[in-house]
């Protein structure tokens, strides 16, 4: 006896290979079966069409996505503070506002020190409002720190490598950040 794999009933097969009661079942098992075969070469095409679009991918839209990783990562790092310019904790939207711009350093672009939480007014509509961020980035990580940010550092060139880890590195890290604050 044989247990049938729709209905579950027990039936004498004719033989070994046998899987289904009656004709009925066999066709609804024999749907099931497409429709998991269907589904399996829809996930191979998926996994292809992600995997040819991230060949077509330029350094530039590899920049893109790892500075999004470290950016959310900053804000959500920060998210108990103030905006580093003006104090203030009630804007509506905060970004991760670079102390030395990402044009004027573009070696300082990952750099955590570089980066801190700031209001999306001081960013966008005063210019990062400089002043007041510099004088309270010396309160948050210290004069020896400001200084060699505006220091003359090495100019630094990604692979796509390196922007591929630097882009896991800050989702982990992110990931992490959320774990400790959900528990």
């Amino acid at each position: 006896m044989k247990k049938c794999r729709v209905c579950k009933a027990k039936f004498e097969p004719f033989n070994s290979l046998q899987v289904a009661c009656s004709a009925s079942c066999a066709l609804q098992y024999a749907q099931k079966d497409l429709q998991k075969a269907a589904e399996r070469k829809a996930k191979e095409q998926r996994k292809w069409v992600r995997e040819q679009k991230e060949r077509l991918k330029s350094r530039g839209d590899h920049t893109r996505e790892a500075q999004q990783a470290f950016n959310a990562y900053i804000r959500e790092r920060d998210a108990d503070l103030p905006c580093i310019s003006c104090g203030t904790y009630t804007a509506g939207q905060y970004h991760a506002g670079h102390y030395r711009t990402t044009k004027a350093a573009p070696e300082l672009r990952f750099d955590e020190a570089n980066v801190n939480k700031q209001c999306a007014q001081c960013n966008n509509f005063d210019s990062g409002n400089i002043v007041e961020y510099r004088i309270n980035l010396i309160k948050r990580i210290g004069q020896a720190e400001v200084d060699r940010l505006e220091g003359l550092t090495p100019p630094k060139h990604y692979t796509i490598d390196d922007l591929k880890e630097i882009k896991a590195k800050y989702r982990a890290m992110k990931r992490e950040l959320d774990r400790e604050r959900a528990a």
